[in-house]
């Protein structure tokens, strides 16, 4: 297999790589009469799901409105790796006469969902966006995405992440970086970046996300929907490639709060065969999100108000006021758990050299350029010692952090500290000799889990939703944490943000004549290969 030079990076941020092609698996499955419809593809999920129950509209029509739709699109956004047409069309038709015999099997009913690219789907290639897995097919289906079929839900596609879920700007990957709906010259936010993007150029009605360190959180920030990482093993992650595994979650991500209680109903659930799930009460979120808020005592940790852009600063504090008049306050005395050193804790704690070694043993170090540097650090061996202190560490913070919630229901915050940066000026940083190269850059003030990594270690849920946009028209998020098994008042109080506000209406200006500027300057001339 040939190993990935810088040059060859550089070509492959300055155009998508679609191996195969993106379409290729599948014949065009529109006619000519089967026009766009943007009234169809603009719908919130909770939209389409009761269009279907009224029997106003079909699986198949929403999935060719959707396909339509991404063929003008996605390549601008650069969302999607792998579409499955034909079956998401074959599923749509089965749905749509269990339908029409008044057979519902949720509300995820005929609905078309996109899966991140880190999500095992059996026929189907999965590819964490890596040459090293770009021929990958797995056997078997993911717990989630054998949920969501049970559910009903039609799987549409594979979206775009950052390389192995590693990075927090979503913009290293094997099929070129995923582009912001709201300005096609920024970076989405990782390293759900795919998932972020398709969600908000009306390209799926909602899709899913893994969170390590604000891979679900970020992108969602920064693309304008809403995304939530539910408390550790609520949901499966098994079948689901792992960036470091004893922090990693899934968790939906779609246009509403709403949207993303009714998924979350259907995802939540014990799995056995995964080691990290939990045995927890059956929820019904989309209820629990209707619960009053105005008993709610809130808090505002005063060191997530650090490090913040001027416009965010004004936008979050613009939110908590509302929030303030919506519940019985906020207080600023809401001291949570201290994070462990950075670097030495997360690769102590070994996940993700256990998963990548024999990985490279088989197929060598061909990685993108930026992740080789990554894998280099992550690789650096850790002591048995060190590894039981990490995982120690991680079990005493994780035991001890609903402490901190017995003033106060639920904590809120800036999900990123700024907005979305360039992606040429990301990808200049991702493409430098960084040194010492950090492969978890979350504790960084810069990078954008600064805010968001903590409560992956916690182990608790939080969401995000957005509460404002800048003076350039760039969205910005709201975060909503609370204990163990609190998603249902977080949802709560996001949806009763969500009634206060218009946010969530905003659309990307996106049309079929928006240009797509390059990412790499015409004379600029790429970085030998140094490995």
């Amino acid at each position: 297999m040939k190993k990935l030079s810088r040059r060859d990076f550089t070509t492959l941020c300055g155009s998508t790589l679609a191996i195969g092609g993106l379409f290729s698996a599948s014949p065009n499955p529109l006619s000519a009469s089967e026009a766009l419809s943007d009234d169809l593809t603009s719908l919130t999920l909770l939209e389409a799901s009761t269009r279907i129950r009224n029997r106003t509209v079909t699986s198949t029509q929403l999935t060719k409105a959707l396909l339509a739709r991404i063929a003008i699109y996605d390549p601008k956004v650069n969302s999607y790796v792998t579409l499955m047409a034909t079956e998401a069309l074959k599923q749509a038709a089965q749905l749509d006469e269990e339908a029409k015999a008044g057979k519902f099997r949720s509300p995820l009913h005929g609905i078309p969902i996109a899966l991140k690219d880190n999500i095992d789907t059996a026929g189907t290639r999965t590819t964490a966006a890596s040459p090293m897995f770009r021929t990958r097919v797995p056997t078997e289906d993911a717990e989630v995405v054998t949920k969501l079929v049970a559910s009903g839900a039609v799987i549409l596609g594979k979206v775009n992440l950052h390389e192995f879920a590693l990075g927090c700007t979503g913009d290293v990957s094997y099929f070129g970086p995923s582009r912001n709906p709201w300005n096609l010259e920024l970076v989405t936010g990782g390293s759900s970046a795919g998932s972020g993007a398709a969600v908000a150029a009306d390209l799926c009605y909602g899709a899913l996300g893994t969170d390590t360190g604000g891979s679900i959180r970020v992108p969602s920030s920064w693309c304008g929907i809403v995304g939530i990482k539910p408390t550790t093993g609520l949901v499966s992650i098994r079948g689901i490639i792992p960036c470091l595994a004893s922090l990693d979650h899934c968790g939906p991500m779609a246009r509403t709060v709403e949207d993303v209680a009714l998924m979350l109903t259907e995802l939540a659930g014990y799995d056995n065969q995964d080691p990290f799930s939990v045995q927890a009460p059956k929820q019904d979120y989309f209820k629990l999100m209707n619960q009053p808020v105005s008993s709610f005592r809130l808090g505002a940790p005063v060191e997530y108000y650090d490090h913040l852009e001027p416009e965010v600063a004004e936008i979050v504090a613009a939110a908590v006021l509302v929030l303030s008049k919506l519940t019985r306050g906020i207080t600023s005395h809401a001291p949570l758990p201290a994070m462990p050193e950075g670097e030495n804790f997360f690769n102590a704690i070994g996940d993700t050299a256990a998963y990548h070694e024999p990985l490279i043993k088989q197929s060598g170090m061909n990685y993108m350029p930026p992740t080789l540097g990554d894998m280099k650090s992550i690789l650096t061996p850790a002591t048995a010692s060190d590894s039981s202190n990490a995982h120690y560490t991680l079990a005493m913070i994780r035991r001890h952090v609903d402490a901190a919630f017995k003033e106060i229901d639920l904590v809120v915050m800036p999900t990123t500290t700024s907005l979305p940066k360039s992606l040429k000026d990301s990808l200049k940083v991702e493409m430098s000799d960084r040194k010492p190269k950090k492969a978890y850059d979350f504790f960084d003030p810069t990078s954008g889990c600064y805010n968001t990594a903590p409560f992956d270690v916690y182990g608790v849920p939080a969401l995000t939703l957005p509460c404002g946009f800048s003076k350039s028209g760039l969205p910005v998020g709201l975060m909503i944490a609370g204990p163990h098994f609190s998603e249902g008042k977080v949802l709560a109080l996001a949806y009763a943000f969500q009634q206060a506000t218009d946010w969530h209406k905003r659309k990307p200006a996106l049309t079929p004549e928006t240009p797509v500027p390059p990412l790499i300057e015409a004379d600029a001339e790429p970085k030998p290969a140094n490995s």
